[in-house]
């Protein structure tokens, strides 16, 4: 079974003109998932997180600044690219919550999988910083919620987006019950994720060279990177789904195709299957072109719904 989180709340926070995050982004996807062939999704509402699941991964301050933060009109700049508008801290609430509500939903009885069809996005937040459009880092707070409330001992985190995890990885880098692996374009934003940053032998960073493709994608994953999530043998396996690595993408120089996007997560999905009782959670990253965001992030759904 796949279910589905989103909120509209996600479509209310607004950059403002000529951002590349927009809200068409959520759109592209939700109508592009508003197809016949995924009409067995179960689509949920997702609830907020609460303090006490933020701040499992985010500094008290720092929540506290960003919920009181959002404007009453425009926007509000936090970094050069990130922003937030008057309904910005309730869609990261949301996004964040999405997350959380799956991994309660796929440790239950019927186990399962669940996408998070989400924004803002989330694996730049670190725990003291918003960066990179991101708020909240969604990811990381279900992570950590599957430990502290479900009791796990070994989750994996998989980050196929075109830039590094960075906040993902500064969040976790010395828990070693969460294993944390990314392939991204390097050199680019935020210029961290190298080979040499290993966490407490607990993250892989496995970088791309600018014009590489499906072949080093896919020798790289299935050589180096799934190799050792196997080796990890993870009891729940989250994914950090950004669709920017696609060959259409204006904000970086990889050229993956839609198929490469299904082709990763049949491989996440068989992961799970092997030693998670087939429990996966993607959420929702990156992905700037509309039409292949829309076009990959179809691809991947239609694999999970397997």
């Amino acid at each position: 079974m796949l279910r589905l989180y989103t909120h509209p709340s996600c479509l209310q926070h607004d950059p403002g003109p000529g951002h590349a995050e927009s809200p068409a982004r959520l759109r592209a996807v939700l109508q592009a998932l508003d197809h016949d062939r995924f009409a067995a999704i179960d689509r949920i509402e997702a609830p907020r997180a609460t303090r006490e699941q933020l701040l499992r991964v985010h500094d008290a301050d720092y929540v506290d600044r960003i919920l009181a933060t959002a404007p009453a009109s425009g926007t509000m700049r936090l970094d050069e690219d990130t922003l937030m508008s008057p309904a910005s801290a309730e869609a990261a609430l949301h996004a964040a919550g999405a997350a959380v509500a799956a991994v309660d939903a796929v440790m239950g009885d019927r186990g399962g999988h669940a996408f998070c069809a989400v924004r803002p996005p989330g694996h730049h937040a670190t725990p003291n910083r918003a960066m990179g459009f991101c708020l909240f880092n969604n990811i990381a707070v279900a992570a950590a919620h599957a430990l502290a409330a479900h009791g796990l001992k070994r989750v994996a985190i998989a980050d196929f987006d075109v830039h590094h995890g960075n906040g993902t990885q500064d969040i976790f880098e010395r828990e070693p019950r969460v294993l944390f692996i990314s392939s991204h374009q390097s050199p680019l934003y935020p210029e961290t994720g190298r080979e040499n940053e290993r966490g407490v032998g607990n993250v892989v960073n496995a970088p791309l060279s600018p014009g590489d493709g499906s072949y080093e994608f896919r020798e790289l994953w299935e050589g180096a990177l799934l190799p050792r999530l196997y080796a990890f043998k993870p009891q729940l396996v989250l994914v950090s789904a950004g669709f920017d690595a696609h060959r259409n993408d204006p904000l970086a120089d990889l050229r993956l195709s839609t198929e490469d996007y299904a082709w990763i997560t049949g491989r996440l999905v068989d992961l799970a299957r092997a030693h998670a009782d087939g429990r996966l959670v993607s959420s929702l990253e990156g992905g700037y072109d509309l039409n292949a965001l829309a076009a990959s992030a179809s691809a991947h759904v239609s694999e999970l719904m397997l």
